[in-house]
């Protein structure tokens, strides 16, 4: 009788375990004051599911408590959310998602060129680019070539910029800025074939690509010129993983 009570009492253990570890559907919808958002992606990393944000800003995906969602789209800046045992028992889980802020593109640039300041001051002569003429030279051709990029992009720069940005919302965490910062720096210093050609993705997936690369800790590893090669097979490398991602289909 005791043993009959021990394994009921495991067996019960066991499914409460279960169930709280399980995924259920989560419904969800992004919203914004100004517009309705009906496009864009909403991925599990943890997971490793994704789906489209439909009519209305309404999406579903699997989900359980501590389990972190990517929110990308053309017309809303990227988002992402760890969601609390309170957001899984919503009935529809809301997610507020601000439009693209048009200074933010201002913040990309071409490998060749430096970050400018938002601001005014001595930075932007810091940030001037000098030719050579033929009395003086900015360059020292007498030294040996380290074959960097010439005026790299200063992911630095970059993440005081956006961080700028959000100066006003005292809500916004560093991880948030250092995420955004990431997808900005990436898509400065790679051209868009790179991205469509050689890592096969669609142009409405790169952000949402490169959210799920700046999650990995160690995409911020190769943030420096001389290591755009090692940050390149990084990107390969989860593109992999990113691929095998089950797309929910609404």
């Amino acid at each position: 009788m005791k043993n009959s009570l021990r394994i009921l009492v495991v067996c019960l253990f066991c499914q409460i375990a279960l169930g709280q570890n399980s995924r259920k559907p989560l419904h969800g919808q992004v919203t914004n004051k100004s517009l309705t958002i009906e496009s864009g992606y909403v991925m599990n990393i943890n997971a490793n599911v994704r789906t489209f944000i439909g009519l209305n800003g309404l999406f579903d995906i699997m989900a359980r408590p501590k389990d972190t969602l990517l929110f990308t789209g053309i017309a809303f800046q990227s988002k992402k959310v760890v969601l609390t045992e309170k957001d899984c028992a919503e009935v529809l889980f809301t997610v507020p998602l601000d439009l693209v802020n048009i200074e933010l593109k201002e913040v990309l640039v071409h490998k060749e060129l430096k970050v400018k300041s938002l601001q005014g001051g001595s930075q932007g002569i810091v940030d001037m680019q000098f030719e050579d003429d033929k009395l003086s030279s900015p360059e020292n051709k007498a030294m040996y070539s380290d074959q960097t990029i010439k005026y790299g992009t200063d992911f630095v720069r970059i993440f005081k910029d956006v961080k700028k940005l959000f100066r006003k919302d005292e809500d916004v965490k560093e991880e948030v800025i250092s995420d955004i910062a990431f997808v900005e720096y990436s898509k400065g210093n790679f051209t868009p074939d790179f991205f469509t050609k050689t890592l096969g993705l669609k142009e409405d997936e790169i952000d949402l690509f490169l959210m799920y690369c700046s999650n990995d800790a160690e995409s911020k590893k190769y943030l420096k010129p001389e290591e755009k090669f090692e940050l390149m097979d990084f990107m390969i490398n989860k593109n992999k993983e990113f691929k095998k991602a089950e797309m929910k289909q609404k």
